[in-house]
């Protein structure tokens, strides 16, 4: 069976001479693989230029109920990039991206919240013309959300300190290293209910953003399982700084 559906490309390896396997997170089935035959061959249909980090596409695939690898037949562009690719400081907030999408999305069935809103951001930051050196921040809260550990609690006057290992502003300085001082936590509480529309209305200097980015981090090793170091990381925070 073949189906149409919109994906963004999570990942693209080698898988012989001329071919490649891709993985793409797809609206209708979720995380799935797919052999592209041929994409590395001059004659192919299906160039493997087309799969870029998040790249936003069209797909026609096939589908077996038994099968963990299929095949895709169609490709284009649902999204034209017209900024990302060149800016080094937005190429660098998708290599990024993708990175901790690569490593926190598992499902192989779909989730249309999360697919919606991934869609979607990924065509905002293209969007945005200045004022995104804190979008990777809002993105990282707002797809714990997604993820299911995103904080249900704001900060208060009593209630100042954010515990990383238990999601919740506390009153006291936890035993442990993982929260958020008060300054960072204003921060964070600032931006939990922000749109990327109102993110440059919140003053982050670069110290605050790098140590604030290094928490989320945490937060995202604490709560998900296996969660591994993020390589771009380094590179991300010198381009941005």
């Amino acid at each position: 069976m073949f189906y149409k559906t919109k994906g963004i490309v999570i990942q693209r390896i080698k898988y012989s001479e001329t071919s490649i396997i891709v993985k793409i997170y797809t609206e209708i089935f979720g995380l799935q693989a797919y052999i592209v035959k041929g994409a590395r061959s001059r004659k192919s249909k299906i160039k493997s230029n087309a799969f870029q980090n998040l790249s936003l596409l069209d797909l026609v695939v096939s589908k077996k109920e038994k099968s963990k690898i299929n095949f895709l037949t169609e490709v284009r562009q649902a999204y034209q990039f017209t900024t990302i690719p060149f800016d080094i400081r937005k190429s660098s907030v998708i290599i990024f991206l993708n990175e901790i999408l690569y490593k926190t999305i598992r499902e192989e069935e779909p989730n249309q919240n999360l697919f919606d809103f991934l869609f979607n951001s990924i065509q905002l930051l293209d969007h945005q013309e200045k004022d995104f050196v804190n979008f990777h921040l809002l993105f990282l809260i707002k797809l714990s959300k997604h993820l299911g550990f995103f904080p249900h609690q704001k900060l208060t006057k009593q209630f100042k300190y954010f515990d990383l290992t238990e999601g919740v502003f506390v009153v006291e300085i936890p035993i442990h290293q993982y929260y958020l001082n008060t300054e960072l936590s204003l921060i964070f509480n600032n931006l939990l209910n922000a749109s990327y529309e109102e993110i440059k209305e919140i003053k982050i200097n670069k110290i605050q953003r790098q140590q604030l980015l290094e928490k989320l981090i945490d937060y995202y090793k604490i709560h998900i399982e296996n969660f591994k170091e993020i390589k771009s990381l380094a590179v991300l925070q010198t381009v941005l700084n």
